[in-house]
């Protein structure tokens, strides 16, 4: 048997047939976004808008769909797809998409595809972040449990910031909406012909932190707080849900219409909807211990823990939720905002080059050794998401000569990224979370050995390569298999899927001492740059920073002992 996994991604979604005996990949197809800059609708006036036109959506979903039926008929001479027991899909998040009572998203009414309110607000949209500050402040006084799930402060990327930047600046299009719904919760709505938004099956990951929901508060925020943050928004709560549920049950089941269309069975399950990188980790097969890191345009850091350990407080961590990931864990989240993201900008806007010249700034990247370029970096260009939570901060490249190349300051990039990434792992860890393996998915992961071994000598422990280079969609294909049962050849639970459907990994990258040593030095650097451009600390005196990197640089040219990548 086989399951259809789909992955919504920020530039194109895609979906795969994969083989539930063994999670092979039979069949793949990718759809690019048409709408906006690589699927993105900007704003001139403002960069902080981010939207996605929902249309994009739905003929997404038929097209990549029968793209993979086609590719796994010519590579599988056993598949059918009568033999697909489930469907999984995985999204971006939080992805906030206003629909009217029939949930048809307003972004297609004719009366409001112009209008980039109406839209989805995708999660790269930080335009809300007066709005969250407001929410963090209110929560801070009268609703302090709320922020302890959500690392202290709630974020411009999140549900409720979203809809009350909505209300703030488009009343037309906040009183036309009925209901809000996450792109990850609309697919599998859209999948089961489901036409009141009443009737959606939402899923806890999506509703966790990000819109604030836990059992312990009998679910959404309350009513009273909410009206303290607008009396116009209590009245959504009717048309939102009061519970949200993990991945062992299913959203629905395929509808006679999208049956027909994309040439399934009718009836077929489909899974709850979760996060990209939630699914991506359960691709990874993520276990307590690991952490799986999806590194794309931005990056994401999951890890599970078991519900009999206490909940802890992790000051500057995105959200810890029960069941987001696995149904009978604790999950915690975290991440930078910007990855892939700031070498895509390097590439394209600096070099002014197509994104080719990627893979030779790597090769020469490669070439240097640790610490003599004398450049150090911050990775902020889309702001900081953990675990200062704040989408004002920006980038920093620090210590250029008129010597310096286009591959030092490339490399210096990635070093940030793989800095950044270590104060979330030390963050977390300070907390009494264990963290024994880090196991890295995503393109990024795949295609560079720079990128990988670098993060491995700054975190200072061995980084394994996803097996895969498509862990969401196989993720969310493997919540298809549980979702079906074994009565449909599917599995009982998620142990058994991913012990049958994750492959070992077979790349691993070890960290060097020499270069672990240096980038421990650039890391002291680095904190004290992220402590004080990130208003930790405002008496920081950076005056021998430059100095000091100057110092590295010329041990680093002399020594023996360091040697370049390549």
């Amino acid at each position: 048997m086989y399951t259809l996994g789909l992955d919504y991604g920020t530039n194109s979604c895609r979906a795969i047939i994969v083989d539930c005996t063994n999670g092979n990949v039979v069949g793949i197809s990718v759809y690019n976004y048409p709408s906006g800059i690589d699927g993105v609708l900007a704003d001139s006036a403002n960069p902080l808008v981010a939207r996605q036109n929902p249309a994009d959506y739905i003929s997404g979903l038929e097209s990549s769909v029968l793209g993979a039926i086609a590719e796994a008929k010519k590579n599988d001479s056993k598949f059918s797809p009568q033999d697909i027991i489930g469907i999984g899909m995985d999204g971006t998040g939080s992805s906030p998409i206003p629909v009217n009572a029939q949930n048809i998203p307003l972004g297609i009414l004719s009366e409001f595809k112009d209008n980039l309110n109406a839209q989805c607000w995708i999660w790269k949209d930080h335009s809300s972040y007066a709005e969250a500050e407001e929410i963090t402040s209110l929560a801070e006084k009268i609703r302090p449990e709320y922020l302890k799930r959500c690392g202290g402060k709630y974020s411009s990327e999140w549900f409720w910031a979203k809809i009350l930047r909505c209300l703030n600046v488009d009343e037309q299009v906040y009183n036309a909406a009925y209901s809000w719904v996450e792109l990850s919760d609309y697919i599998p709505s859209l999948l089961a012909g489901i036409d009141n938004p009443k009737n959606i099956v939402r899923g806890v990951c999506m509703a966790a932190h990000k819109a604030m929901y836990c059992d312990d508060w009998q679910g959404l925020p309350d009513v009273d707080f909410l009206n303290a943050l607008n009396p116009k928004l209590p009245s959504l709560l009717q048309n939102l849900y009061k519970k949200a549920y993990p991945a062992d049950r299913p959203a629905g089941f395929l509808c006679k219409e999208w049956a027909n269309k994309l040439g399934l069975n009718e009836g077929i399950c489909i899974a709850i909807g979760e996060m990209d990188v939630h699914y991506g980790a359960i691709g990874c097969g993520i276990s307590e211990g690991t952490m799986v890191k999806a590194i794309g345009t931005s990056t994401c850091d999951c890890i599970v823990f078991d519900k009999s350990q206490s909940v802890p407080y992790i000051e500057g961590i995105s959200g810890i939720a029960d069941g987001s990931i696995l149904p009978d864990k604790i999950s915690i989240e975290a991440g930078q905002s910007a990855v892939g993201d700031i070498f895509k900008w390097f590439a394209q806007t600096l070099c002014e080059n197509e994104l080719s010249i990627l893979a030779e700034l790597d090769k020469k990247a490669m070439q240097l050794k640790v610490g003599q370029s004398g450049i150090i970096a911050l990775d902020w260009n889309n702001g900081n998401r953990s675990v200062l939570l704040n989408p004002l901060l920006t980038g920093v490249i620090l210590g250029q000569t008129l010597r310096t190349t286009k591959a030092e300051v490339y490399r210096a990039l990635v070093e940030a990224t793989a800095f950044g990434a270590r104060v979330i792992k030390e963050r977390i860890t300070s907390c009494g979370v264990k963290i024994e393996k880090i196991i890295c998915c995503g393109g990024l992961a795949e295609k560079s050995k720079l990128l990988m071994q670098i993060y491995a000598d700054v975190m200072k422990c061995e980084i394994q390569a996803a097996s895969t280079s498509q862990g969401c969609a196989l993720g969310a294909a493997i919540s298809a298999a549980v979702c079906a049962g074994e009565e449909r050849d599917g599995y009982k639970n998620f142990t058994d899927a991913i012990a049958q459907m994750v492959s070992p990994n077979t790349k691993r990258y070890v960290p060097i001492p020499a270069n672990s040593a240096v980038y421990d030095e650039l890391f002291n650097i680095y904190m004290r740059l992220h402590d004080s451009f990130g208003g930790i600390s405002t008496s920081s005196n950076l005056s021998d920073v430059m100095e000091t990197l100057g110092t590295i640089a010329t041990k680093s040219k002399k020594s023996e002992e360091l040697v370049p990548y390549a």
